[in-house]
């Protein structure tokens, strides 16, 4: 709807963009921008969230094959932590676009934000479920992180990661108390520091530094 609606404007690359691990205490935030090949559209797309793991990678293969073009973008908690998630997530939707290799003429994006980079664009609430290019965007964006922190869990066990996908699940949360935050964690998130742990197990934090061990100190 919204892509016939901005072609018919004029407007011939529409991009939809979208964010996945906003909210989550680990890891990075992720963000995909997508410009669909409307003569080949793949068959079920939908917001991410709806999707089970498997039909989300076979759509995640479909859409690399068949888009005009797509990007996947990330910005690291260090980031996240030193200018707010917010301004991370516009961060990593710039980059994005940026990293495309088809250059679009118009955005559409996801939920409330505005992306700063001067290009015409519309943010649409629950863009997922109403737009094929925001939803396609939500599936790589997915696919990608969740890739990413399944291989990360291997590196930090003890958080149940590969399970939670850094979301702050009852055994992850379980997990900081008792083993304290890696240097991926997100210390400006309330929640995520343990001071106890912190000083136990000073050795294992050796990648924080002063501002990120003083975010946990103020939690």
């Amino acid at each position: 709807k919204f892509e016939v609606q901005d072609q018919g404007r004029g407007y011939r690359r529409v991009a939809g963009l979208d964010e996945v691990g906003r909210g989550a205490l680990f890891g990075p935030v992720c963000a995909a921008a997508v410009i669909m090949n409307p003569q080949r559209i793949p068959s079920g797309i939908n917001d991410s969230k709806t999707l089970s793991h498997r039909k989300r990678l076979k759509l995640s293969n479909e859409i690399r094959e068949t888009a005009e073009s797509y990007a996947v973008a990330f910005v690291d908690s260090f980031t996240i932590d030193r200018i707010n998630i917010l301004e991370a997530t516009r961060r990593a939707m710039v980059f994005a676009v940026e990293k495309l290799k088809t250059s679009p003429d118009f955005l559409l994006c996801d939920g409330d934000i505005v992306v700063p980079i001067s290009m015409p664009q519309q943010s649409i609430v629950e863009g997922d479920q109403r737009s094929l290019s925001i939803a396609a965007a939500s599936i790589l964006a997915k696919v990608t992180r969740d890739r990413l922190i399944v291989n990360l869990d291997v590196r930090y066990p003890g958080y149940d990661l590969k399970n939670n996908m850094g979301y702050g699940t009852r055994k992850h949360r379980e997990a900081l108390k008792r083993l304290g935050p890696t240097p991926l964690h997100r210390t400006s998130f309330r929640g995520v520091c343990s001071l106890g742990s912190m000083d136990s197990n000073a050795g294992d934090n050796n990648n924080y530094s002063e501002e990120r061990l003083n975010n946990c100190k103020n939690r």
